[in-house]
């Protein structure tokens, strides 16, 4: 296995990387993950190694994955309060005895660790959209060890890796696979644009035929639509977006309904500052939810797909995300929760 070009790399977007890389990624997370099932230990992998995370959202996926990954790989993970430290703060959002400059907090991590991972959406940020990945982009900028992202308000690149290791565990692979993210209702409009951004990159990078469905006021970031129609030109694969919940999920391979906030939330200029008419445009959709009836309608032997958490009976019933075990359509969303484990272990053996 060749690891040259991603020692030292830091992993903030998947466009960072080819597809031959992202394909490179997915191989080692499954030989690691056998590995583990079969009790093959790789806790030399990262012996004495450690990571710093910096939380300034709420994780329970992310944190422990990257905890025990870190630990199986022999290495340890630092967990990083921001309201216990002095919060990391950009230039000209600093305050006194509050805060302390990225780029200081930078250089002083990575003289005491081999890599840094950073949460950071929203709130943190006043709802500033890309505020968090100029962040993380400074963090970098500073480091001399790899910076991770472990979700921001553009890209979750390794909630995406796991979303496609997945698709590959259950289909064997990528060609002919209809993916369709999804839009779904929940009575919180305060959910970051991540999650379906980074799955419509891989999967249109990997080559699926990809759909992406919401209502009208639900867009996501022109720059990265334009991407995955390039994505989909150069792997011979397919995008297209439809305003129609039943006309996205008809025939999928891969349904992955989950909620993102609507533009009006977002600063100026990309938006308006509005949370109440953001959830105007919510509760005007409140039928977009993923029951088994809108399952059926998918392929046979389609899988569903969640991030977690879900919002329980308005993003999903019960018995679509429980279905786990039986003939036909079933959850794959705890398989996906596990995948960010392994994942991770991947990159991190990587680029550490």
């Amino acid at each position: 296995m060749k690891t040259t070009s991603f020692r030292g790399r830091d992993f903030l977007a998947e466009t960072d990387f080819s597809r031959e890389e992202i394909e490179q990624v997915l191989e080692l997370a499954q030989e690691l993950k056998m590995d583990r099932a079969k009790g093959r230990l790789h806790d030399d992998l990262l012996r004495a190694k450690t990571l710093f995370m910096i939380f300034y959202n709420q994780s329970l996926r992310t944190r422990n994955s990257f905890e025990a990954g870190m630990t199986q790989l022999g290495g340890h993970a630092h967990y990083l309060d921001p309201d216990k430290i002095y919060r990391p703060a950009m230039e000209g959002r600093e305050v006194a005895y509050s805060t302390e400059r990225v780029s200081d907090v930078a250089r002083v991590l990575d003289r005491m660790g081999d890599a840094i991972a950073i949460r950071c959406y929203g709130d943190p940020v006043d709802w500033e959209y890309g505020g968090a990945h100029a962040m993380l982009e400074e963090f970098a900028r500073w480091s001399d060890v790899p910076v991770l992202n472990m979700e921001d308000d553009i890209y979750h690149p390794f909630q995406g890796l796991a979303d496609t290791l997945t698709v590959k565990e259950k289909f064997g692979g990528y060609k002919g696979i209809k993916y369709t993210m999804s839009w779904a209702y929940s009575p919180s409009v305060h959910k970051p644009r991540a999650v379906p951004q980074s799955a419509i990159l891989y999967a249109t990078m990997m080559g699926m035929e990809v759909t992406l469905a919401h209502p009208k006021g639900m867009e996501l970031d022109s720059k990265i639509l334009a991407q995955c129609n390039q994505y989909a030109e150069a792997s011979s694969g397919s995008f297209r977006i439809t305003n129609d919940f039943e006309d996205g999920i008809q025939g999928a391979h891969v349904v992955y309904p989950k909620a993102w906030c609507a533009t009006p939330i977002f600063q100026p200029p990309v938006g308006e500052s509005d949370s109440k008419k953001t959830q105007a445009i919510f509760d005007q959709h409140k039928d977009w939810i993923c029951t088994p009836g809108i399952m059926d309608t998918a392929d046979k032997h389609a899988i569903y797909l969640h991030c977690l958490p879900c919002d329980r009976g308005f993003e999903v019933a019960n018995e679509v995300i429980d279905r786990t075990t039986g003939s036909g359509w079933l959850s794959a969303a705890f398989d996906e929760a596990e995948n960010r484990l392994h994942v991770q272990k991947a990159v991190m053996a990587l680029v550490m």
